[in-house]
């Protein structure tokens, strides 16, 4: 039988093991709530001297990962590519710029190069961009695309076509939607396109630019600056937010955007999230709501090249929606996706390709905020264009080199 001083310490200790257990628990769940564990990772000046609305919607504490991988160059080969589709059998479906659309493996072998699709205008920002497949490809084998198309004034377009049985061309191919208004420009077209849980898509559309047209980012006739979302057919989802609004587009689903340029929907939330191209400063990413605006051109984080303030250089304004996260200096966003793959820690994080920042960014996202920031492949100094997560779990990234990367667990 223990003595009373024995069964004292006994206690003790065992009330000191439960708050040692607790301690760790808190740990880890405060470490997963907020993931930043250093020094913010840009340590340059802002161009602007404009402060975030809230705490940590810019310069977030860094972290870094701990799981080891490998980054390997499987092709050299590829002529500016811009949008990149993973196909049901893990092979990589690309469009380049230029207005080639090839079908590449995982090794980095073009093994197609597909034909049958409309003259593309490849001007400035303009060219063959966007690239994707209907959720039911293999039934349907239908594949979607946007690209800024000729005319009187280019337009942003989105077409569609049926891949032939050798996957040697697309068929029966029909445009299903034009931006509008046309502009002259060839400037800032945007755009993504991603499907959501019903098969309708989601398209980001561009500004176009230049002063004369941007201001039409905030005019609900007009289809540039927006979120556009439409049937397979190109007709307005029945519930998007301004059906039935007299000088509406019906096609809108939100506005006030510069040049959208990454598109994504979290997998785990189903909600949509976008990329924000900004001028000098002002690189936003957006969570996207049913008719919500997000300022561009009158409120915004950024400068105007020339060192100016964009109109009255309001960054808050009621009625506008603030941006999650935005950069001052500029990254330059070129793509977006939330990874899914096989990396346990990345997991659901949401990774950004930076153009003019030439490396990869790793956000951690919990409860729609940021909380941690990490830098990868700074060292290839490339320009980031396009990004998926492959069948294999591996990261798939091609830069306006015409290179392609392999980021895979070691």
């Amino acid at each position: 039988m223990l003595s009373l001083r024995a069964l004292t310490q006994k206690i003790m200790l065992s009330k000191f093991y439960r708050s040692l257990s607790l301690g760790i628990v808190l740990s880890v769940i405060s470490t997963a709530g907020m993931a930043q564990t250093g020094e913010p990772v840009e340590k340059n000046k802002a161009n602007s001297d404009y402060k975030p609305a809230f705490a940590g919607q810019t310069r977030i504490g860094s972290l870094k990962t701990k799981t080891l991988y490998t980054v390997t160059l499987i092709s050299s080969e590829l002529k500016g590519p811009w949008g990149m589709h993973v196909l049901p059998d893990g092979r990589l479906l690309i469009s380049s710029k230029p207005g080639t659309i090839q079908i590449v493996n995982t090794s980095g072998k073009i093994v197609k190069n597909i034909t049958g699709f409309p003259e593309v205008q490849f001007q400035g920002q303009g060219g063959l961009l966007d690239i994707n497949i209907d959720p039911e490809f293999t039934k349907n084998r239908m594949v979607y695309w946007t690209y800024a198309q000729p005319g009187e004034g280019a337009a942003l377009a989105v077409a569609k076509g049926k891949l032939s049985a050798d996957e040697t061309k697309l068929e029966d191919v029909k445009v299903i939607f034009e931006a509008s208004p046309r502009y002259k420009g060839s400037g800032q077209f945007g755009s993504r396109i991603v499907f959501d849980k019903n098969g309708n898509l989601f398209v980001s559309s561009g500004d176009r630019s230049a002063k004369d047209i941007r201001v039409k980012a905030q005019d609900l006739s007009a289809t540039t600056g927006k979120i556009i979302h439409i049937t397979k057919e190109g007709k307005p989802v029945s519930d998007n937010p301004f059906v039935g609004k007299a000088d509406a587009k019906p096609e809108i689903y939100a506005l006030g955007f510069r040049n959208p340029d990454g598109l994504a929907i979290n997998p785990l939330t189903g909600d949509l999230w976008e990329s924000e191209f900004g001028p000098r400063g002002g690189d936003e990413v957006n969570l996207i709501k049913p008719g919500a605006n997000y300022g561009w051109p009158y409120v915004t984080y950024g400068i105007e090249y020339s060192g100016e303030k964009v109109y009255d250089g309001i960054q808050q304004k009621e009625g506008t929606v603030q941006p999650v996260y935005y950069w001052d200096p500029v990254i330059s966003p070129g793509c977006m996706m939330f990874y899914t793959g096989n990396i346990a820690e990345w997991k659901n994080n949401l990774f950004v390709g930076a153009l003019s920042g030439l490396h990869i960014i790793r956000l951690v996202i919990k409860d729609n905020k940021v909380v941690g920031e990490e830098r990868l492949l700074a060292d290839k100094n490339e320009r980031w264009r396009c990004i998926a997560t492959g069948k294999d779990g591996a990261i798939y990234a091609a830069t306006d080199n015409g290179n392609l990367y392999k980021i895979a667990k070691r």
